[in-house]
């Protein structure tokens, strides 16, 4: 009785671990796909945010010709250790340059969504700007109407602008008539691509347009 015992432990054992096998082939490919939804998802966020920033934050001053560099706007760049980042400020000085100072406020962890140009592991800005880190974003492409700059922004009406960081006229506009394209690339190659819409200002990834 013992020795059969015995052998039918054993082969319950191994049984197991055919199934937690067969268990971990399943559930790692989607453990990638959902850590590939949680950046796309993070990103939309962010970037609507940005535009519901930019709807409640009326920065238009006609007497200045440089008023609308303060446009709210998500600028994709990289942290200090050459891994993709981005970060959400508004010029409210009008020198051309994006501080911490100026960076939106992570609602979560209350720290500043600015994670370009500083330190990868900086504990002082929000987690969430390090994309390269969190999710393994490895490259990043534009195309579009942004295919010439990496900041994309909106004004009081929730329009997409590009290429206003050297504006210097009080009436010209800066709004585009083009979509801008992001595509977003992991480490293991898998991509999706975000799109913003001109006038609406309108974000959302191409295969899952009506989430």
């Amino acid at each position: 009785m013992l020795k059969n015992k015995t052998a039918f432990t054993m082969i319950e054992a191994i049984m197991v671990i055919v199934v937690m096998g067969i268990i971990a082939a399943v559930a790692i490919p989607r453990l990638e796909n959902d850590s590939l939804q949680e950046a796309s998802d993070q990103i939309l966020s962010d970037i609507r945010y940005t535009q519901h920033l930019a709807l409640t934050d009326d920065v238009t001053n006609p007497n200045n010709a440089n008023w609308q560099t303060a446009f709210w706007g998500i600028n994709f760049g990289t942290c200090t250790g050459g891994r993709p980042s981005y970060s959400i400020t508004s010029d409210k000085n009008y020198d051309g340059a994006s501080v911490v100072g100026e960076a939106a406020i992570d609602q979560l962890s209350g720290n500043p969504i600015f994670g370009n140009g500083v330190a990868c592991e900086d504990s002082a800005t929000s987690q969430r700007s390090f994309i390269g880190d969190k999710y393994g974003i490895t490259g990043l492409i534009f195309a579009g109407s942004c295919n010439a700059t990496t900041l994309v922004g909106f004004d009081r009406l929730g329009r997409l602008h590009v290429g206003y960081t050297g504006a210097n006229n009080d009436y010209a506009t800066y709004a585009t008539a083009l979509p801008c394209t992001i595509t977003f690339t992991r480490n293991d190659g898998a991509s999706f691509i975000i799109q913003i819409n001109p006038e609406t200002g309108y974000a959302f990834r191409t295969d899952q347009p009506d989430m």
